[in-house]
């Protein structure tokens, strides 16, 4: 069983000007910024917007922030930060690398289940943010220049994770880095598909038999094993 565990999550500084887990203001940015993103996208999400629904001015919001763009990497940031620590806590004295991978794997894919707690997130919504607009955040021009800031670290840190994973199953496996963002993005593209575009996947959304999340992980674990096994 995934356990629950309270955490404060380390994000790379060049996000922001005045870290907002530190203050009540900054928390009730973070929070209400993953709602309004969920709720309207990322397009149609401004800080006019954000500073309307937190009653309050736009330059407090600029405080924290730089622009949106750093406040929605700051999201995503906090996400895969989110995801590594789940890791990391539910494998303590788990040795079988399968049993790992597979533990990993579901950490990934599931949000029902909130092991995570922080008061000023909702770890599912930000879930659902990541699905469907988390590749907008280095699918742009200046990915580059954002690369060099350290904007992505978290999200290599948790790929580099999973690839080790692979590598103790099979250290022959010949693209455990290419192979571990690859489960990662099927994941949540699926989920997306699923959603929105079910012709773009064999996955059947809500079913009487199995949820969408457990039809992720069976799909993943399919993927995961019986490539990673075919190439002993």
């Amino acid at each position: 069983m995934i356990q629950p565990i309270s955490v404060k999550l380390d994000i790379n500084e060049n996000l922001f000007v005045r870290n907002p887990q530190q203050t009540k203001t900054g928390k009730r940015i973070i929070e209400r910024s993953v709602l309004l993103i969920d709720e309207l996208g990322l397009e149609q999400f401004t800080f006019k917007k954000l500073a309307k629904a937190l009653e309050t001015s736009e330059a407090t919001i600029y405080r924290y922030f730089e622009n949106k763009h750093t406040l929605f990497v700051y999201l995503l940031n906090w996400y895969w930060e989110w995801m590594i620590t789940r890791i990391e806590f539910n494998l303590m004295n788990i040795e079988d690398p399968v049993k790992r991978l597979k533990i990993a794997i579901r950490i990934i894919v599931d949000t029902a289940n909130k092991n995570v707690t922080v008061d000023f997130v909702d770890e599912e919504v930000l879930h659902r943010i990541v699905v469907s607009e988390g590749a907008k955040a280095y699918h742009h021009k200046l990915v580059d220049d954002d690369n060099s800031y350290g904007f992505f670290l978290a999200y290599k840190r948790l790929c580099e994770k999973i690839a080790d994973f692979i590598i103790e199953i099979n250290p022959d496996f010949p693209y455990p880095k290419a192979f571990a963002s690859t489960l990662i993005e099927t994941a949540n593209n699926n989920i997306y598909f699923a959603r929105h575009l079910p012709r773009l996947t064999d996955l059947k959304g809500q079913t009487k038999h199995l949820d969408l999340n457990e039809q992720v992980n069976q799909m993943l674990d399919f993927f995961c094993f019986n490539l990673i096994q075919k190439s002993k």
